[in-house]
């Protein structure tokens, strides 16, 4: 099954899924899962043990525009042992830190401290 790597580093014994697409200058660490049908925006960096549930969405553009000249890569940083439900968007700029889970189908707005259960923006608490 087809998935689109563009130029980014991949760490030893990552699993990608089919119909994935990662984008120029991403990292993605050691041991992580990516399951098919998500998106990895360019500048994401994904740290090691992560597992990126299907359908998951890294966004990097925080002014899209048809024909924005002023573009600014800010992409999403997400710690080691972090897991991410299918179907969660990462809005861009957030970090979601250290041994976090971000909730399946959850819209990630802000950053996520360490250890912590990200559901929505109303409710994160320790896990």
């Amino acid at each position: 099954m087809p998935s689109n790597i563009y130029r980014c580093k991949i760490g030893n014994r990552v699993r990608i899924g089919p119909f994935v697409e990662i984008q120029d200058h991403c990292e993605i660490g050691d041991d992580s899962v990516i399951q098919s049908h998500s998106f990895i925006a360019a500048g994401t960096f994904i740290g090691e043990r992560c597992f990126i549930g299907h359908g998951v969405i890294t966004c990097n553009d925080s002014n899209p525009r048809a024909n924005n000249k002023r573009w600014i890569n800010s992409p999403p940083y997400i710690g080691d042992d972090v897991s991410i439900g299918s179907g969660a968007v990462i809005l861009p700029g957030v970090s979601i830190m250290v041994s976090s889970v971000v909730a399946a189908g959850a819209v990630v707005v802000k950053d996520v401290p360490p250890f912590m259960l990200y559901i929505d923006k109303y409710n994160i608490r320790p896990k």
